[in-house]
């Protein structure tokens, strides 16, 4: 009988779903609005209802388990999610119990950015090393590192929280309440939020122009049109990318850093920025190291999601032999 597996991926802007084959392939995928500011009973009925369509017309196919990829912070041990800050509500919360008593199947769950790097570690543009680090640049900015081919996890399985080291003293406000993250500078929503206050104070860009939406989309076109604004604040964003890559890089080591999220749609240009300030400025044993573009590009936390539902049914399986090994060699 063919295996599947069901990835959920839940983010602060879109809640995604995929059923996924043993090799990573993507047989179907489903994803709407996340519901972010309606509570957890929302977001959970959002996740059931795209796995129920998803799961429709699977044939005979088996469904051996669901994995959710969820931003953090989140105890990946005790399966509670401690203070999400993207989805109202979250504190505290019971994720996990909650969602294993919503699916008939087992549920495993692991921080957004872990999952992604286990996805392109596993099937994308990490197979075959041993050590990276996955950045996502998107709503938020997080991640997840592979170290010495292992999965680092940390204690309760929070590491990985990348966004929240500190860039700038005393800089702007975080979501997480700290001050000076990488994220309130790096993420698609700083670097939105910077655009439209630039566009506001200049008198000579086509941004916002007869009252159009200003959002990331908007920046790329206008410097491929070559609105001078719009390439400095590119610039900007690959330079503050940059620096934090760098740090990424002096700490962890890896073979390579594998960029997803949103803006890495955009990662031609932003590249050589990036590059640009590592080759200024990290350490001369690291400026060797290569940036890349995620393979699995929006597929990667779904993937290394399904990838975790895989493993559990596997460990699961093996659980069952050895009892029933045990069973037949000490009879009752």
């Amino acid at each position: 009988m063919h295996e599947i597996a069901i990835g959920i991926d839940l983010g602060g802007t879109q809640v995604r779903a995929a059923l996924v084959g043993a090799r990573g392939e993507v047989i179907a995928r489903a994803e709407e609005r996340t519901d972010a500011m309606a509570g957890p009973d929302r977001v959970l009925a959002q996740i059931g209802a795209l796995a129920d369509g998803l799961t429709a017309d699977v044939g005979t196919a088996r469904v051996v388990g669901i994995g959710i990829s969820t931003p953090g912070p989140i105890d990946t041990i005790s399966g509670i999610a401690r203070d999400i800050p993207t989805l109202a509500g979250f504190a505290d919360f019971p994720l996990k119990a909650e969602l294993q008593k919503q699916f008939g199947v087992p549920v495993s769950l692991e921080n957004d950015g872990i999952a992604a790097a286990i996805g392109e570690w596993q099937f994308g543009a990490g197979r075959g090393l041993e050590n990276l680090v996955y950045v996502t640049v998107s709503t938020g900015l997080g991640g997840g590192v592979i170290a010495d081919g292992r999965v680092l996890r940390g204690r309760k399985g929070m590491a990985g929280h990348i966004g929240h080291m500190s860039v700038m003293p005393d800089g702007a406000l975080c979501l997480c309440g700290n001050r000076g993250c990488f994220e309130a500078y790096g993420s698609g929503t700083a670097f939105t939020r910077r655009a439209r206050d630039r566009a506001f104070a200049c008198t000579e860009t086509r941004l916002g122009a007869e009252g159009a939406a200003i959002d990331s989309r908007a920046v790329f076109a206008a410097a491929r049109s070559g609105d001078a604004l719009a390439n400095t604040l590119i610039d900007e964003e690959a330079e503050i990318l940059g620096r934090g890559f760098t740090s990424l890089l002096h700490i962890f080591s890896p073979d390579v850093i594998i960029m997803g999220g949103g803006l890495s749609h955009e990662f031609e240009r932003l590249h050589p920025g990036i590059q640009r300030y590592i080759a200024e400025w990290a350490m001369p044993a690291f400026k060797d190291v290569r940036v890349v573009c995620a393979a699995l590009g929006q597929n990667s936390g779904l993937i290394g999601a399904a990838a975790l539902a895989f493993l559990a049914a596997d460990m699961q399986n093996d659980r069952q032999l050895s009892s029933s090994q045990a069973a037949k060699s000490f009879p009752m």
